[in-house]
């Protein structure tokens, strides 16, 4: 693992959940389905509100007595309280790790898939979305940050992390789209292992599961390229004066943005240049994308 590259990711956190009921408690919920997952695996899903919007995401890992979930750090507590509304008798303990408990990731620049590792107390687990991403680590922060000696990784910072997910075309909530605000299908859950259509139901499951079937998904997080670094997150994507969207996430002159594919395939069709604060941009397909442009049509931008 002489090539592959680690960090400490900051602004993660971390929920238990455990409990004799806890899997059939948080399956009964979420839009993946986690009955399969063997301790040591990990799975990607959401809790949605009733209207099938995304309230919280995350990377839950299965463990012999329940799960640790991986969640944006800023967004812990909230979940935490939310998962004790709908707990009523279920025999689960809910409990807030962040303090305590650190998460890392390992991964190659290369996007080639990194060994499991074994260093002490740390759990790893395979990204489940994309196997570019590589494994996540889960122990305490002294333990996490002693796994390039453990391995062979080198040191790298959260910020060379995120670089590496925005160039593989992975959206982050909050950096990409807003909580509370998008559908699975616009921020490319079901393309990433995040939704599952065979499942029993969960919150928020006819709105997604008729957005499936009936192919009603118009809202697309894809991929931005330019010549010049790109703008700051939040600045619409345009084509002449019409919006098509708003950029995310970035690093240099690659970066995500939430777009409709229908605009940006008929602003494509029609030659128009696209722009992002005044700078040309290319867009282009996820390369995990199952979906295309509109039509059928092939267009890139």
């Amino acid at each position: 693992m002489s090539d592959a590259r680690h960090a400490l990711l900051a602004s993660r956190g971390v929920l238990s959940l455990s409990g004799p009921e806890s899997l059939h408690f948080l399956n009964n919920l979420v839009t993946s389905d986690l009955e399969p997952l063997a301790p040591g695996s990990m799975g990607f899903a959401a809790l949605l509100s009733p209207q099938g919007k995304i309230l919280f995401d995350f990377l839950a890992l299965r463990t012999q007595d329940g799960f640790l979930l991986d969640v944006d750090r800023e967004s812990a507590a909230a979940l935490a309280k939310r998962l004790t509304f709908y707990r009523l008798r279920a025999k689960v303990e809910i409990a807030d790790l962040s303090d305590r408990m650190a998460v890392g990731v390992i991964w190659h620049d290369d996007g080639s898939t990194p060994e499991n590792v074994t260093a002490g107390e740390v759990m790893a687990a395979r990204d489940p979305r994309l196997p570019a991403l590589g494994l996540r680590l889960f122990g305490a922060a002294e333990a996490v940050a002693g796994v390039p000696a453990a391995c062979g990784a080198g040191a790298a910072t959260e910020a060379d992390w995120q670089a590496h997910r925005i160039r593989h075309g992975v959206p982050q909530s909050g950096a990409d789209f807003a909580l509370g605000d998008a559908f699975p299908h616009d921020v490319d859950m079901d393309q990433l292992a995040g939704v599952s259509f065979r499942k029993g139901c969960y919150v928020g499951q006819e709105i997604v599961a008729r957005m499936e079937h009936r192919s009603t998904a118009r809202r697309r997080i894809i991929q931005v390229a330019a010549d010049a670094a790109l703008p700051e997150a939040g600045t619409p994507v345009l084509a002449g004066e019409q919006q098509l969207g708003t950029l995310g996430s970035s690093t240099a002159n690659q970066g995500l943005a939430l777009v409709r594919l229908d605009k940006v395939k008929a602003a494509l069709d029609n030659g128009g240049q696209i722009t992002c604060g005044g700078l040309p941009i290319r867009l282009h397909l996820p390369a995990f994308a199952r979906f295309g442009w509109p039509d059928g049509g092939a267009a890139e931008a």
